[in-house]
């Protein structure tokens, strides 16, 4: 039996199957597709991926890790998945036209992948994450160590889990925060809903109750002249726009599919 014979058969989607294909036996795709020799230890392997698949449990999370900026990063059930549209946050908070930032902040960083990917292009800042879930602190540690970067992280619900030294001297801030309103929730596809943390997507009725306390919390932790980059639901930026205090301005940015996604902006 080959690896072509295993994709063959059906039980998944050809992309899915040589996926975990790839895991099972550490080949390339390349070699997957054209067929490899699959010995009962590696099909058995295999099929025991296939009925974590076919019960619904997201494919990243089989896998075991995703490549996100510059890094791979660890995903588990603890965690949200990082989307595109987080690792496109990551390539706006690149693209600072001040100086390199020597204190980065990013809050609700779950598995940790904004702040590693933002400790990779600066190397010389001092990256802070957290997260009020401790399993995802946890994670978020072990893959900056894995990724090799140095990071600091705190268990704690936004700005309350930094050290108060930290106050007015945030140069970056990053977050993709919960932005699912009670409405969203429900609709959620089974995939993410059966699967993923529901208290790194739920965000009170409107999507806006995590988000308030972030926006609230600006002006007293970014340094004048400071950049926050926050990704936001789809449909609620223009309500955030609306909390945001006299003493920052912002711009709505717009995700690669067209929708508005970003606030980005800096402290007056």
């Amino acid at each position: 039996m080959t690896t072509r014979d295993i994709m063959a058969a059906g039980r998944l989607p050809r992309n899915e199957s040589e996926r975990l294909l790839m895991k099972v036996t550490g080949r390339t795709r390349a070699e997957v597709v054209a067929g490899v020799p699959i010995d009962d230890e590696l099909a058995v392997a295999y099929s025991t991926l296939c009925r974590r698949r076919l019960a619904g449990e997201p494919l990243q999370y089989i896998e075991g890790s995703i490549p996100f900026a510059l890094c791979e990063i660890a995903v588990d059930r603890r965690v949200l998945i990082p989307r595109p549209e987080t690792e496109y946050l990551w390539e706006l908070a690149c693209t600072l036209p001040d100086e390199a930032p020597s204190l980065i902040v990013d809050l609700c960083t779950g598995s940790g992948a904004l702040a590693i990917g933002l400790a990779a292009i600066y190397p010389d800042a001092d990256v802070v994450a957290t997260d009020v879930s401790e399993d995802a602190v946890n994670l978020a540690a072990d893959n900056a160590e894995a990724n090799g970067q140095s990071i600091r992280v705190f268990v704690g619900d936004l700005f309350e889990a930094l050290p108060d030294e930290l106050a007015g001297r945030i140069d970056l801030l990053v977050a993709n925060p919960p932005y699912v309103s009670t409405l969203e929730m429900e609709e959620l596809p089974d995939e993410v809903a059966d699967w993923e943390p529901h208290l790194a997507l739920a965000a009170g009725s409107d999507g806006l109750s995590v988000l308030r306390g972030l926006i609230a919390g600006l002006p007293g932790w970014l340094r004048p002249g400071g950049w926050f980059f926050i990704e936001v639901g789809s449909g609620h930026a223009t309500a955030a726009l609306d909390l945001l205090p006299d003493t920052v301005s912002c711009q709505i940015r717009r995700d690669l599919t067209g929708r508005d996604r970003y606030l980005v902006g800096q402290r007056l």
